[in-house]
């Protein structure tokens, strides 16, 4: 009989000391892929910064621009070469300069809406021309009740007024060395709609204001304005309420802010504001409600505007002081009330010649302006 076979246990179990060498192989394999997998974070996390570095330079001119504000900025605007700018479509010379490619434009035009109050709040329209006309309406369709078989008898037509908007050359002169433009960090493409964008806005917050008409635009302020309200003033003739007092704001000024606001129709108010210098600011500021309150409330937002009565308040240092005869304060719906027309091309003619080392650019746009509408803004005077 044979007798079963049986194997011993050494042979079936597992070997402890083979088991211990198994386990720390493990252990080093998964320290050397955590090892690695440090590695690989650490290399994404230098690459992240080398991009985060490079994101926060400068970008020089050109590097990444279109063809053609590469070519106006790097030949002409750095070499005075007209060769590359004459090759492009849109680079024609005109009356000794060229015009300005798209991007430069757009960033000028930012630079004037950030720093002109007036532009801001105001209704701009682009010209292909200097000569701009628009016609507005200076009274309603009439109408009429009737019954359904009735015969409809004609009514009035509406009367019209042409807008044609003063216009004028505004121009900006900046200046660099040859050494700045021969510098391949200095970016002149961002300095120079800097430059223009600012001297364009200076002079422009003083036209759209007191322009006198010839050849500029015609501020707001210096057209004819009346104590007629509306429908019993000519067309073009803005209204304005007394102070009350023939220095000053008169004693009552938080009661004269109130019927300066009533003063403009309902329409007109939503989307107005108030205009004035910081001067007057400074005065207005000061005054409160009989029950102590503050009529001017800080913008509860950063980037909001401050308020009075409810609606913004523009700071604008061309308006006129505080005094006799003076008209510091004005109230209105400006996108309706005051007319900005332009031509949107700016040209530039590089100088390198009168002002050795200097290279000056010199910068042109035809710029107008005009009251469209007499009936949205509504001026406050200092008179008895």
């Amino acid at each position: 009989m044979d007798m079963p076979v049986t194997t011993p246990a050494s042979d079936t179990a597992a070997d402890p000391l083979e088991e211990s060498f198994d386990l720390l192989a493990r252990q080093e394999k998964t320290e050397s892929d955590v090892a690695a997998l440090r590695g690989d974070v650490e290399e994404v996390k230098a690459r992240v910064d080398r991009i985060g570095r490079a994101a926060t330079r400068p970008a020089l001119s050109g590097a990444s621009a279109s063809p053609e504000v590469k070519g106006f900025v790097e030949g002409y605007l750095r070499r005075g070469s007209t060769a590359e700018v004459k090759s492009l479509s849109t680079g024609v010379p005109a009356d000794g300069g060229y015009a300005v490619p798209r991007e430069i434009d757009a960033a000028i035009a930012r630079e004037l809406t950030a720093i002109s109050p007036i532009r801001g709040i105001a209704q701009v329209v682009q010209t292909g021309s200097s000569g701009y006309r628009k016609l507005v309406s200076t009274g309603d369709t009439a109408s009429g009740w009737v019954s359904e078989t009735a015969a409809r008898p004609e009514t009035d037509t509406p009367q019209f007024a042409e807008i044609a908007p003063p216009t004028g050359e505004l121009y900006a002169n900046p200046a660099a060395s040859q050494a700045m433009l021969d510098d391949a960090a200095f970016d002149v493409e961002a300095w120079l709609a800097s430059e223009i964008g600012q001297e364009f806005a200076r002079a422009e917050g003083a036209a759209f204001v007191n322009g006198t008409g010839t050849d500029q635009p015609q501020g707001f302020l210096a057209g004819p304005s009346a104590t007629a309200g509306d429908g019993a003033r000519a067309f073009g003739t803005l209204q304005y309420i007394g102070s009350g007092d023939a220095a000053g704001l008169g004693s009552e000024p938080e009661l004269t802010l109130i019927v300066l606001v009533h003063t403009l129709k309902a329409g007109y108010r939503q989307g107005a504001s108030f205009v004035m210098n910081s001067a007057t600011l400074a005065e207005v500021r000061k005054l409160k409600t009989a029950d102590g309150a503050f009529l001017w409330q800080p913008g509860m937002v950063e980037g909001q505007p401050d308020r009075l009565l409810g609606y913004p308040v523009v700071e604008a240092e061309d308006m006129p002081d505080i005094g006799a005869g003076a008209c510091p304060i004005a109230f209105g719906n400006f996108r309706a009330g005051y007319l900005i027309a332009e031509r949107s091309a700016t040209q530039i003619l590089r100088d390198p010649f009168t002002n050795k080392p200097f290279v000056h650019f010199y910068a042109t746009r035809r710029v107008g302006g005009q009251v469209l509408d007499s009936n949205a803004i509504k001026l406050l005077k200092i008179e008895a």
